[in-house]
């Protein structure tokens, strides 16, 4: 456990570098293009209507989920994954990328991951609020559910670390890894509940879809904008998420203690 005590001493002790180069990683992303930020939102935007043209309009034709409107739907599970894809794949590859960075700036190496996921997490914030205005708009209140957010960003945030931690280390290492990471995270999209209905499957194919953690921050954060249900109706579930969790960042660590100071030599 010593190896994890050090990693996460490392992202407490550094927060402040942590936010303020996030931001910089924001404004740094687009300024070469011509609507900057507002790529941020535009590119999302559009896979959305595609999605739902194809997923809504073509394949379900319209049909709502459980009563409520497919549109509705599908927002509550897509934006979550428009900022969990998106950090795991940069924050994966973020070790390689900008390992130099730490020798001109000496801080650790671990803090790398966790400027990705918070520069995601702040976009991830603002289409949340834009959500909750598309999701009042229809008629739906999430009422008390919604206090259960701070909880489901918790287990994003600490999932996303412990992930990231040790998929950049074996990115560095072993680079095609990054190439299959990418397939794969394509493939999740299909694999989670986040364009159709999974409980509609046969119960032993939902069982083995619930061994990936990502369907339990999937459905969670929809149960939580649809007012379905709280985080702890299932502890067995909550408890299998936490606990694969903790191991990830428990590997993750030490894989990274282990590399890290060989991190320059794969460049």
């Amino acid at each position: 456990m010593k190896a994890v005590f050090e990693i996460l001493k490392e992202q407490i002790f550094n927060y402040h570098l942590i936010f303020r180069l996030a931001k910089y990683d924001i404004k740094s992303k687009y300024q070469t293009h011509y609507l900057g930020g507002a790529w941020q939102f535009l590119n999302p935007a559009l896979q959305i209507l595609i999605y739902w043209f194809v997923f809504g309009i073509g394949i379900r034709q319209g049909n709502p989920i459980d009563g409520v409107p497919y549109l509705i739907w599908m927002l509550a599970g897509l934006i979550p994954w428009f900022f969990i894809s998106p950090s795991i794949i940069q924050g994966s590859n973020s070790v390689y990328t900008k390992v130099s960075m730490v020798a001109k700036m000496k801080f650790p190496v671990s803090v790398l991951p966790s400027i990705t996921i918070i520069s995601n997490a702040f976009n991830f914030a603002f289409m949340i609020v834009i959500l909750l205005l598309i999701i009042f708009l229809y008629g739906i209140n999430p009422g008390i559910y919604l206090l259960q957010l701070p909880y489901y960003f918790l287990c994003l945030m600490f999932f996303l670390y412990a992930v990231t931690l040790l998929f950049s280390t074996i990115s560095t290492v072993f680079r095609d890894f990054q190439l299959i990471l990418q397939s794969l995270m394509r493939m999740m999209l299909y694999l989670l509940p986040i364009l159709w209905d999974m409980e509609k499957l046969p119960e032993i194919f939902v069982k083995i879809l619930k061994l990936n953690p990502l369907y339990y921050l999937i459905d969670g954060l929809r149960n939580t904008f649809l007012a379905k249900e709280w985080f702890f109706d299932d502890w067995i579930y909550m408890s299998y998420f936490w606990i694969t969790t903790l191991l990830l960042i428990y590997i993750g660590s030490l894989l990274h203690i282990r590399f890290r100071k060989q991190f320059v030599d794969y460049l």
